[in-house]
C-alpha cells in the first residue's frame, strides 16, 4: 500500500508560509539531495487550495528546474470544498478532491506506485494528521524567526504522538526531522 508522506519548510517558531522570505540563504547542496530524493521517491501530488492557487499561476511556466518538471508532469490531485475546476496550463489538468478525504486517500494509497507527496499545503498537512490519514512528516527546521506567518499547527487539535524516524542537519544548519505517527 502506497504512504500519504508531507514535506515542509519551517521556522523555529513554527511558521511555514511564504518560505521564499527566509529560506533561501539556507538552502545548500545537502537539501538539494533531500529534495532530489523527495521527488524521486514521489509520483502523486497532494495539494491544498492555497497552495494550488500559489502554484498554478506558477510551475506550468517556470524554468527552476529539477522542480518544475517534476510538478508539471506529476499527477496533482487537489483538496477543496470551494474549488469547482483546476487547471495545470499546458500541462495535464489536476484532479479536484471536493468529498470526503480519507475516502478519497484510502482510494490513491490502493493504487500501485510510489509515495503520495504532500508538498506545502500546511493547512491539508495538519488535516491529514489530525485524520490520521499522514504516515510520514519531514519537517525541515531552518535555523531562523519568522515572527509573524501562518504556523503549521493550529490551536485546539488533538494530541498526536510521532517518533522520530530520521534526522539529519545540513552544513547551513537545516534540520531534517522526519516522523512518522504513532499507532494507538
Amino acid at each position: 500500500m502506497r504512504k500519504v508522506v508531507a514535506g515542509l519548510f519551517i521556522t523555529l517558531d513554527g511558521v511555514t508560509e511564504a518560505p521564499y522570505l527566509w529560506q533561501f540563504d539556507n538552502f545548500d547542496e545537502d537539501m538539494m539531495a533531500s529534495m532530489g530524493a523527495f521527488i524521486t521517491e514521489t509520483d502523486t501530488i497532494l495539494l491544498g487550495r492555497v497552495t494550488y492557487a500559489e502554484w498554478a499561476p506558477y510551475w506550468p511556466t517556470s524554468t527552476d528546474e529539477p522542480f518544475a518538471s517534476f510538478i508539471n508532469n506529476t499527477p496533482k490531485y487537489v483538496v477543496s470544498t470551494t474549488l469547482d475546476q483546476v487547471e495545470w496550463g499546458q500541462f495535464d489538468k489536476p484532479t479536484l478532491i471536493k468529498g470526503k478525504l480519507d475516502q478519497e486517500i484510502a482510494k490513491l494509497k490502493e493504487q500501485p506506485g510510489k509515495r503520495i507527496s504532500v508538498t506545502g499545503s500546511p493547512t491539508l498537512v495538519d488535516s491529514l494528521l489530525q485524520a490520521d490519514l499522514l504516515d510520514e512528516l519531514t519537517l525541515m527546521v531552518h535555523p531562523v524567526v519568522a515572527g509573524s506567518g501562518k504556523r503549521l499547527f493550529k490551536e485546539g487539535g488533538a494530541l498526536k504522538r510521532l517518533t522520530l524516524v530520521d534526522s539529519k542537519t545540513t552544513r547551513t544548519g537545516v534540520s531534517l526531522l522526519t516522523f512518522q505517527p504513532r499507532k494507538n
